[in-house]
C-alpha cells in the first residue's frame, strides 16, 4: 500500500548534503545529511573510483564538494554517491536542488535522480541534445487488463548552452496539488510550470537517491555526471519561487551573506613576462599578453591601441550570479584622446556576436569648468560603467563620481541572477543604491579579455592605464560589507 506523506506548508529541506565531508585523496565515503526535518536522516554513500572529494566548492575557500569522473582513466568513469533507501516520496509534492559543475557534455550527464525498479521517478540532467537542463518526470499507467504503460513529461532550460567548468544552480519542482512539474535555472523559472496528468504519481519510486546518474533502462544506470555536485538538497514540497530564489543566494549561517567561490583572481604584483598566472583559485587560468600589454613589476600596462590580456572563457555561468572585482587607473590623456561617446573595456567576456558583459570606461563629453589657476579650461569627463555594449548603446549601471583620470579606483559589478539586476560599487560604495537596473543575461562564448572589448563584431575598445587586480566569483555579494571584507575596498 502507498502512503500518502502530509507535510506541513514551509517544512524545511529533508535532505541536505554539503559534501565538506573529506578533504581531496581522503578516504572518506560518507556524505553526512546535515538536515534537520523529521526524524531519519539519509547519509550518502561514494561508490566506485570516480567518486572522490574536490576542494573547488560553491561555498568558496576551505569548502569541498563532490568530485565525480573528472579525469581520461578509463578506470574512474562510473563515480557516484546514493543514499540506501528513497529520501523523496514521488507521489507527493518535491522539490530537488543541487549545484553542479560539469566538465563534460559530450553525453547525458545527470546531477540527482530517484528512480524506482520500474523506472518511475524523475531525472535533472544535462542533456546534449538540446544542450541545456532538463528536469524529467516518469511513470506508469495500468490499462483494465493490468497493461502498464510507461509516460515521461519534461520541461528544458529557456537558453542552451550550459558553459564548462562554472557553476550553475539546477532545481526541479514537482507540484501534486497543480500537477505540474518546473524546472529552474539559477534561481529563476524556465518557462512555465509543465502539466502532467493526475495519473501521474500513479506510481512511486522505490529506489535510492542518486547523486551523478541516472537510469534509462529500469535497473540499469547511465549517464554519469563528469565534474563536481555540490550543496543538494531536497524538500517534501513544492518550493514557491521565492523559496528558490533564497536557496540560489546560498546564505550564509548567519543569513546575511551569499556565500561565493573565487573563479579567478590575477595579481601583477611582482610579475613579468607574457603570462599572468592564477595561483591563487585551483581553477587555473592564466592570462596571456598580447600587443601593447605588459607587466611592471606592479600592475598590467596597457597602452590603449593593441594591448590586452586573454583567457578562454566563459569564467562563470552569466546566467548565474557573480561578482567581478578590479582595480584600475585611466591613463593621464586616455579620456582627453577618446571622442565623445566612446567606450574602452577595462575587462570583460564576449559573446558570440558582441558583448556579455564588462566594466568600462565611457566619455560622454567635455566640461567647462575653471582650473587652480583661475583658467577657463574644457576637460573631459566620463563614467565607469558595469554592463554590455551592444551597436553603440550600453545596457548598464553607471557610476554615479565621474571618471578621475590617473586615480586608481577599486569598481565591482555584482549581477543578482534571481533579481535578474545588476549592481556596481566603486570602493564599497554603490552607485545609485537602492535604485533596480534591470539586465537581460547573456550567455558568454569565447575570450574573456582585459583591455579590449568585443562589440559589434569586432574587437576593439582598447584601454589605456593599468589594471592591479583582477577577480570574479560564482555568487552576487551581498552589498557594501561585503565587498569591503572580500576587495579591501
Amino acid at each position: 500500500a502507498v502512503v500518502r506523506f502530509n507535510v506541513a506548508e514551509g517544512s524545511t529541506a529533508v535532505g541536505r548534503w554539503h559534501f565538506a565531508d573529506g578533504t581531496a585523496g581522503s578516504t572518506v565515503t560518507t556524505a553526512a545529511d546535515s538536515a534537520t526535518e523529521g526524524t531519519t536522516r539519509y547519509p550518502a554513500t561514494l561508490h566506485e573510483a570516480g567518486a572522490g572529494w574536490s576542494s573547488l566548492a560553491r561555498r568558496g575557500d576551505g569548502d569541498y564538494s563532490l568530485w565525480l569522473n573528472d579525469t581520461s582513466d578509463s578506470a574512474r568513469q562510473t563515480g557516484y554517491a546514493a543514499t540506501s533507501v528513497p529520501v523523496v516520496n514521488t507521489e507527493a509534492s518535491f522539490t530537488v536542488s543541487a549545484w553542479a559543475y560539469l566538465t563534460d557534455e559530450s553525453d547525458f550527464r545527470t546531477v540527482l535522480s530517484e528512480q524506482g525498479s520500474d523506472g518511475s521517478g524523475f531525472l535533472l540532467y544535462y542533456s546534449p541534445g538540446v544542450n541545456s537542463w532538463v528536469f524529467l518526470w516518469n511513470w506508469y499507467t495500468t490499462d483494465d487488463k493490468g497493461n502498464q504503460t510507461r509516460h515521461f513529461a519534461s520541461v528544458n532550460a529557456d537558453a542552451a548552452g550550459v558553459p564548462l567548468k562554472t557553476w550553475s544552480h539546477v532545481t526541479g519542482v514537482y507540484d501534486h496539488d497543480a500537477h505540474t512539474i518546473s524546472l529552474y535555472v539559477n534561481g529563476r523559472l524556465q518557462g512555465d510550470p509543465v502539466s502532467v496528468p493526475t495519473t501521474s504519481d500513479a506510481t512511486v519510486s522505490n529506489g535510492a537517491l542518486q547523486f551523478g546518474r541516472g537510469s534509462v533502462t529500469p535497473g540499469t544506470f547511465v549517464n554519469y555526471l563528469h565534474g563536481r555536485v555540490d550543496e543538494a538538497a531536497v524538500w517534501q514540497r513544492a518550493l514557491t519561487a521565492d523559496e528558490v530564489a533564497t536557496e540560489d543566494q546560498l546564505l550564509t549561517s548567519d543569513d546575511t551573506t551569499s556565500s561565493v567561490e573565487l573563479m579567478a583572481s590575477w595579481n601583477p604584483d611582482g610579475a613579468s613576462g607574457s603570462t599572468l598566472a592564477d595561483s591563487t583559485t585551483g581553477y587555473g587560468r592564466s592570462l596571456s599578453l598580447s600587443g601593447g600589454a605588459s607587466l611592471d613589476g606592479t600592475s598590467l600596462v596597457l597602452d590603449g591601441v593593441s594591448g590586452a590580456a586573454t583567457t578562454a572563457g566563459p569564467l562563470v555561468d552569466e546566467t548565474a550570479s557573480f561578482t567581478v572585482s578590479t582595480e584600475v587607473a585611466l591613463g593621464g590623456g586616455a579620456l582627453a584622446d577618446m571622442a565623445d561617446g566612446d567606450s574602452a573595456q577595462v575587462l570583460g567576456q564576449r559573446s558570440d556576436d558582441g558583448s556579455a558583459w564588462g566594466l568600462w570606461a565611457h566619455r560622454t563629453g567635455e566640461e567647462t569648468t575653471v582650473d587652480d589657476d583661475g583658467n577657463i579650461v574644457t576637460v573631459p569627463e566620463g563614467y565607469w560603467e558595469f554592463g554590455r555594449l551592444v551597436d553603440g548603446t550600453f545596457t548598464s549601471v553607471q557610476s554615479e563620481p565621474m571618471i578621475e583620470s590617473g586615480t586608481a579606483v577599486r569598481l565591482t559589478g555584482t549581477y543578482d541572477a534571481p533579481a535578474g539586476s545588476i549592481h556596481l560599487y566603486l570602493g564599497s560604495v554603490e552607485s545609485y543604491a537602492g535604485e533596480a537596473h534591470s539586465y537581460p543575461a547573456v550567455v558568454g562564448s569565447g575570450d574573456f579579455a582585459v583591455g579590449k572589448g568585443y562589440a559589434d563584431a569586432a574587437w576593439g575598445h582598447y584601454l589605456a592605464g593599468a589594471v592591479t587586480d583582477v577577480r570574479i566569483w560564482a555568487g552576487a555579494m551581498s552589498g557594501p560589507d561585503q565587498i569591503q571584507a572580500a576587495t579591501g575596498g
